[in-house]
């Protein structure tokens, strides 16, 4: 919980943090090992420095550390990992474990539009450090790509729920990123 309260968080707080717990109650028993999910949520972010490419890998070294100092077997600490590498952005989630961890990371995009701009000045706020120009080009990069694909959720509850909501919040960051 004290790498979530670092500073220089904005969205890689404990707010996502619980924002992902709560939903995972409700999606979590659609996974084939849900307590191995539920420990990958609580790493995913837990390593966050917005100038550092390898978040997630440290991120999911330290779940595996931490799951084999608590007797985890190392077949399931391995699985975690894979699980917290799976947050990539570019990663395409393997497994219904991965399907289920991701489209749960991803239910921002999904989310009510005032939550969603709040979620995009959190962002913003934790990339302070890059210019203006610089941010918008990666950020459009970023928001394309999930754009692009033929389905931003895997699991049917949230694809069902998010993606019609997803799709029209994307539009709209992509449309406010490009008219600067």
């Amino acid at each position: 919980m004290a790498r979530y309260a670092e500073p220089h968080r904005h969205y890689h707080t404990a707010q996502h943090l619980d924002e992902c717990l709560a939903l995972y109650d409700e999606i979590g028993p659609l996974a084939e090992h849900p307590a191995e999910v539920e420990l990958a949520l609580w790493f995913h972010d837990a390593i966050y420095q917005p100038r550092r490419a390898d978040n997630e890998a440290a991120s999911a070294d330290w779940a595996r550390r931490a799951a084999l100092a608590a007797g985890v077997g190392a077949q399931a600490a391995e699985r975690v990992h894979a699980l917290v590498m799976a947050t990539r952005h570019g990663a395409v989630p393997q497994g219904r474990d991965q399907e289920v961890l991701v489209d749960i990371d991803l239910s921002i995009l999904g989310a009510p539009p005032a939550r969603f701009d709040e979620y995009e000045r959190q962002v913003r706020a934790e990339y302070t450090c890059v210019p203006e120009f610089l941010f918008r080009r990666k950020r459009r990069a970023i928001l394309e790509a999930f754009m692009a694909r033929p389905a931003i959720y895997a699991t049917a509850p949230l694809g069902e729920r998010l993606e019609a909501r997803a799709r029209a919040n994307l539009a709209r960051s992509l449309a406010r990123l490009r008219e600067r």
